[in-house]
Parts: C-alpha cells; sequence; structure tokens
C-alpha cells in the first residue's frame, strides 16, 4: 500500500514540497483506514458516549470510567479498550493473536490503570475446516499463552463459526483495568520542555507497515508474503513493563503516555503531541535498538511490542532511567516536546527526516463518502426437520456446543477477583476496593448481523446486557469493535452501517454508553467479505460478588420470562438462527421487545432475589440450547413448551429471540409480580434431581440424560484434545 495520489496532492499542498520517504511513510500509515477511520468516523457519531459514570470517552487509548461505592468502599474507575488483531492472526495465528492482548493491554497501562480481566471474541470459519481449527489452535495458543504470562486472567467472551470467516478469521480482544482516580494519566501532552522517553524493549524491524497491512484485503498469498507485518510478542518484557508501569505511577513521574502500537513510535508520539496541541523534536538515533543498521522510518514505523512511550519532566528522567533499569527495561530520551505551533520534527545522522504539523498528520485525512446498498429482506422459506434431529443438530453445534475447551487454557483465577467463572452468562469481577461486583460480558453472533445488520446488531447488545442482567447486575458501559469487510463494496458498507445504527440505538434505549471502540474494516479475502460483526464487550455493576448460577438446583420451577415472539405473531421468526445455519432456509429476523429498558432492568431486579436458584438467558441456539446449558449430573428438568396454536415445536424451540431468561425459582407467582406489565411469564416445568431432560414441545417429547447432553456439547473438545 502507498499513499494515493489525492492524498499525496494533498500533502504536498499543505506543507510546501515533496515530502520524505520518511514522511510519505508516516503519511500512508497515520491516514490508513485502520489509523484514521477514513470509512467509518462519519458514522460513529450516531454513538452516545456520555453519561454521569463517564470520566473520559472516546478518543484515548482506552475509556475511563467511574464505579459506584458499596459499604466502606472507595471511589474508583475502572478503564475499558477493545483490539482487533484480524490480519495478523490469519498470517500467524500465534502471534497475531498475542501482540493483540499485548496491545490492548499496553492501552490499558497508559491511562494510569492496572490490568484486571481480558475477553476473548473469536470468529473462525467453518469447523469442519481443517484450516480453520489450525488457526483456531493457534489464536487460542497465543492468547493464553500471553494472558498467562503476564497474569491477567481472560474471564469471558465467545467464539463463532461461520463459513464467511474461512478467509479472514477475527480476534477481537478488550481489557479491564483498574484505576485509582489520582493516578489517571492521559495520551495529551502537557508541557513544552518536557522531554519523551521511550521505555520497553528494544525496536526491530517486525511489524513494519502494520497499520497498513491492516487496511487492505487479505490476499491469497498472505500468510507467507505478510508475515514481517506481524509483530512477535515477548510476554515476559510486558510483564517487566505493567510492573515498572506501576512504579512510575506511584512516584508520580509520568505526565502522559501513549503505548506504542499502530505505526509505532511515529505514530504514538505524534497523536500524542497532537493531542496536547504541542510541537516535538525527536532525534532517532537515540532510540534503543535491537537490529543494526536501522534506517529513519524503520525506526518510525516498527511496531515491535512491549513499548510505551512517556512525557517525564526533565528533573525525573533519571530515575524514570533508574526505574527501567530495575526492571530490565530498555531506556531511550528521544527527544522533548516544544511549543504550541511549532511542528513534529524527526531527525536521523543530524538529517531532518519529518517535519511536519502533527495535528495534521494525525486528524488531516480527509474522510471517505461511500455509497451504500441496504441489505435484502429475508422471508419465510424454512425445511422441515424432525424436532429430535433438530434437537442433537443444534446442541451439538460448534457454535452451540461447549467452549470448555478453550476457557480451560486460560487462567481465568489469578489475581482472585473472579467470582463467576467462564462458561455463565457473563463473568463477576469483585472490585473490593469499591465494594462493587463487576459482570463482564462480551461477543456478537454473525449469524444474526448476517441476516439482518440492523436488528441484528440490536439483538447483539441487548444479548450483552442481558447476559450480566441475568447475574444480577445493571449495565453500566460498554465498547465496541466494529468489523467489516471492503467498504469500498457498497452491500458491504451498507451491512456495516446496519450494525452500526442498530448497536447505537439499543445502547442508547438501555442507556448504556459506548464510551470507546475500534474499526477494522478490509475484512476481505479471496473467499470474500466477512459477515458484519459489531463485537460489544460490556460491563455491569452490583452490591457484592455473588450471583445466580447458570446450572439447575434442582429444586424449583422452571419460568422463562419474555415474549418468544410478538402478541399475535402466531409462529416466532428463525431468522438468523442456528436452526437455519445448520438446515438451511430463510427468515425474517425476531422483532426486539419495545421495551428492551424495563425489560433489562426487572431481569436483573429478579435476578438477586432469594427465591431464584439458577438464571441463564436465551439466545444462541433458543430455549432447547438454555435447557441443555443448565442440566447436569445432580440436577435435571421436565418441561413443557407451547400449545399447537402458538407455532411449530422447531420454532418454539429453536427460536433465538433476546432479552429472555429462564430462572429456576421457588417463588413463580413472585417472578410473575415481578414481570406484570413488563413481560410475560411462562412456567416450563420443574427441575428434579433426575440428572435427565424431558421436553415436550406440543405432542412430541425429547428425553436425554446429563451425559447424553454432555456428549452432544463436546464436538470441539472431542476434535481438538
Amino acid at each position: 500500500m502507498s499513499l494515493s495520489d489525492a492524498d499525496h496532492e494533498l500533502v504536498v499542498e499543505e506543507i510546501g514540497r515533496e515530502p520524505t520517504r520518511a514522511e510519505a511513510a508516516l503519511f500512508e500509515n497515520l491516514w490508513s483506514e485502520h489509523c484514521a477511520y477514513r470509512s467509518s468516523r462519519p458514522l460513529l457519531s450516531a454513538f452516545d458516549s456520555e453519561g454521569d459514570q463517564v470520566v473520559i470517552g472516546p478518543g484515548d487509548d482506552a475509556a475511563v470510567v467511574s464505579l459506584p461505592t458499596h459499604g466502606d468502599g472507595e471511589e474508583m474507575y475502572i478503564t475499558m479498550g477493545v483490539e482487533s488483531h484480524n490480519h495478523p492472526s490469519y498470517v500467524d495465528p500465534f502471534d497475531g493473536a498475542a501482540t493483540g492482548v499485548g496491545g490492548i493491554v499496553r492501552d490499558t497501562l497508559s491511562m494510569g490503570a492496572y490490568p484486571i480481566a481480558l475477553a476473548d471474541c473469536l470468529y473462525f470459519g467453518d469447523f469442519d475446516r481443517e484450516h480453520s481449527r489450525y488457526l483456531f489452535e493457534g489464536v487460542v495458543e497465543g492468547i493464553s499463552h500471553y494472558g498467562n504470562c503476564i497474569g491477567v486472567p481472560t474471564v469471558t467472551g465467545s467464539v463463532a463459526f461461520h463459513d464467511d470467516y474461512e478467509g479472514n478469521p477475527l480476534v477481537n480482544v478488550s481489557c479491564i483495568g483498574l484505576l485509582e482516580p489520582e493516578r489517571t494519566i492521559t495520551a495529551e501532552a502537557q508541557e513544552p520542555g518536557n522531554k519523551l522517553v521511550l521505555v520497553g524493549n528494544a525496536t526491530g524491524r517486525d511489524g513494519l507497515g502494520g497499520a497498513s497491512f491492516a487496511s487492505e484485503d487479505l490476499a491469497e498469498d498472505a500468510e507467507t508474503e505478510d508475515r514481517p507485518a506481524v509483530q512477535v510478542g515477548d510476554p515476559y518484557s510486558e510483564k517487566l513493563l505493567i510492573e515498572c508501569n506501576e512504579a512510575l505511577l506511584d512516584e508520580a513521574l509520568v505526565e502522559s503516555a501513549r503505548d506504542l502500537g499502530a505505526a509505532g513510535l511515529g505514530g504514538a508520539s505524534s497523536e500524542l503531541v497532537a493531542k496536547g496541541g504541542l510541537g516535538a523534536r525527536i532525534e532517532l538515533d537515540r532510540v534503543h535498538e535491537r537490529e543494526p543498521n536501522m534506517n529513519a522510518m524503520e525506526y518510525l514505523l516498527a511496531e515491535s511490542q512491549e513499548r510505551m512511550v512517556y512525557e517525564v519532566a526533565p528533573e525525573d528522567v533519571d530515575r524514570v532511567a533508574e526505574l527501567a533499569e530495575r526492571f530490565d527495561l530498555g531506556c531511550s530520551v528521544i527527544g522533548e516536546l516544544t511549543e504550541p505551533g511549532t511542528n513534529y520534527v524527526c531527525t536521523f545522522e543530524d538529517e531532518t527526516v519529518v517535519d511536519v504539523d502533527a495535528e495534521f498528520l494525525g486528524e488531516g485525512a480527509p474522510m471517505n463518502d461511500l455509497p451504500s446498498d441496504a441489505p435484502p429482506r429475508e422471508e419465510r422459506d424454512l425445511p422441515t426437520v424432525a424436532l429430535e434431529e433438530a434437537f442433537e443438530e443444534i446442541v451439538s453445534s460448534p457454535n452451540c456446543a461447549s467452549k470448555r475447551w478453550v476457557y480451560r487454557q486460560y487462567d481465568h483465577e489469578v489475581q482472585v477477583r473472579t467470582s463467576v467463572l467462564p462458561g455463565d452468562d457473563a463473568a463477576l469481577l469483585a472490585i473490593r476496593e469499591a465494594g462493587t461486583g463487576l459482570a463482564f460480558s462480551a461477543g456478537a453472533d454473525p449469524n444474526w448481523t448476517d441476516a439482518a445488520p440492523y436488528e441484528g446488531a440490536r439483538a447483539v447488545a441487548l444479548e450483552n446486557a442481558t447476559n450480566v442482567a441475568a447475574k444480577g447486575a445493571t449495565p453500566h458501559a460498554a465498547v465496541d469493535c466494529l468489523n467489516g469487510g471492503n467498504p469500498e463494496k457498497p452491500d458491504v458498507y451498507g451491512g456495516f452501517k446496519g450494525i452500526v445504527d442498530g448497536l447505537a440505538d439499543m445502547c442508547s434505549d438501555l442507556d448504556v454508553p459506548v464510551v470507546g471502540g475500534n474499526v477494522s474494516l478490509y475484512n476481505d479475502s479471496q473467499s470474500g467479505p466477512i459477515p458484519p460483526t459489531p463485537t460489544l464487550a460490556l460491563v455491569g455493576v452490583k452490591e457484592g460478588y455473588d450471583a445466580p448460577p447458570l446450572s439447575l438446583s434442582g429444586e424449583g420451577t422452571l419460568v422463562v420470562v419474555g415474549d418468544t415472539a410478538l402478541e399475535g405473531e402466531a409462529d416466532p421468526r428463525l431468522g438468523g438462527s442456528e436452526y437455519t445455519a445448520q438446515f438451511g432456509g430463510t427468515d425474517r429476523f425476531p422483532a426486539l421487545p419495545a421495551d428492551s429498558t424495563d425489560v433489562v432492568e426487572t431481569i436483573v431486579e429478579v435476578a438477586d432475589a432469594d427465591h431464584v436458584l439458577a438464571s441463564h438467558d436465551v439466545s444462541h441456539g433458543g430455549l432447547a440450547v438454555t435447557l441443555a446449558e443448565m442440566v447436569h449430573e445432580d440436577a435435571g428438568a421436565s418441561v413443557g413448551i407451547g400449545t399447537t396454536e402458538h407455532g411449530t415445536p422447531a420454532r418454539l424451540l429453536f427460536n433465538e429471540r433476546p432479552g429472555r431468561v429462564v430462572f429456576e425459582t421457588t417463588d413463580p407467582a413472585a417472578v410473575r409480580e415481578a414481570f406484570d406489565g413488563v413481560a410475560p411469564v411462562t412456567e416450563l416445568g420443574e427441575a428434579n434431581d433426575s440428572n435427565g431432560l424431558d421436553i415436550t414441545v406440543n405432542d412430541e417429547t425429547l428425553a436425554y440424560n446429563a451425559a447424553d447432553i454432555a456428549d452432544l456439547r463436546s464436538v470441539i473438545d472431542d476434535e481438538l484434545a
């Protein structure tokens, strides 16, 4: 990728001359889609990012959100960030995924926070394909290796398989950090005369051109030709950097900070300078390196990992160097900030190689005005499948099967905060400093957004909110990772616009501010574009650290709250469901409740009631999968669903309309009373100690014991163990 003719002309007009090679490379990377959001920024104003809890919203390395306090708790903030490492994870799944973790953790450090939790949302081609499984295994290994080594637990996430990810998988990683208010720093340069100090690993040639590489479609030979654009991570250095960052903050030595990610030192330093409205003078010869004979462009754009740039007062530089040495990290004083109105200047071997206005470099890229086509509306054309066959195929499909093979590789209890473990609707973290439980849910469903981008994205937001609500937590804030194909294709851009608007509208309806995010476009390959994929990472808050489990106790009545279909809709819709993914056919996407906020708020209220013994949201695979996931060796259930006039068994059992929760309760009347005027409550049957699941749908009955269900759900373990 090189600077386009139009961009080149704009640069020449602004700076009054031909750019140097280093300047042209900087503009190429910082004006790429990956850095400048040229096709997506015009759409992002749809998101509501404001709220009393929002301390720092979009635009920094990570967002900062305040937490409520309970009991004797003290005021605490969290940081929230999300990053995509899609193209690198296709070319080199282990290193591509690992460095995605490293990058989002350093975004957390640059705000002054300590990383306490990770979520991974992963999307691959058909699980039956050997190449998909190769990528899947490599990505999970990379995430687990890096996260485990740095001591940050991966506590939640999602895995989805869809044919259209075959040539371009997605790896979206989000991170939560914990932050004392007085330690908050930003990526905004503060004071002329302060020094810029590079701390961390030595700079090499790895990751060159990573930002521009992430802004192009993947070529057929990407796995070999683009490997130099993939960074190589060192988690042990990252752990040292985490602890060094803490030491620097303890002594208040940092005025501002930025992690070195996309576009390397050039990107981080110029963005920091531009945000502060200042200039800078950087001597590239001073950068500590690990390879000989590097040139100016390589110093500027290499994306070598585990590096941070700090703004430091001159009198504190020696102490910063001492602490870096204590943690066995490299340290270089590479330059200083200059007065407002001065340029961003880089020299190399006594020659000026960059001399441009930092704001123009970072913000001067013109936005794209692209045509878009609205996605077609699917009509009903469904196959008829025997109920037993449908149940077994859907419960055992990789999308609905157990993901235990993934999360058992992660250390999800390090730091001793994880109260609800992976495999439930949401993780729950104990923020003891504030007396607050923090629920964490992350994911998307490509089947939903492929079938109906706008409605599917609304459903993604509602499902994540329902996940935390089912654990008794009130949705509090979210970040998003918006993934799409080549935006220059009108149908692809139309789908991307749909997921932006759908996610924004539902988050606004739920009063959940979207405080930051990431955009990844050009996820397109010889196999075609990916489905529009709006990963949402959402947190909820509650008093205390306890929550109802997903698993049945065997002692209560099962009820489902929420409509399976809208009133007057005789046959629930199956659009975007695992049923249509497995057996073909089309249908309209399920309509969502008009009063989603009331539904979610009431779920929160009921979930923490003493009479609730278990709770589990209804989503992927419908009621069939929800019930199958709740039974186990010590508890089962006998349930009945529907009557003949309310739809076929398949549409009642496999409909995926979100915003529904199954409760096991000792007081179903209390559940009905709580939801009176909010949502219907349907009694399904009784939990018991049978270790089996009996489901009667109209006149058909299914019967499975817990071992049978576990066998059906073990497809990923069976293939990869």
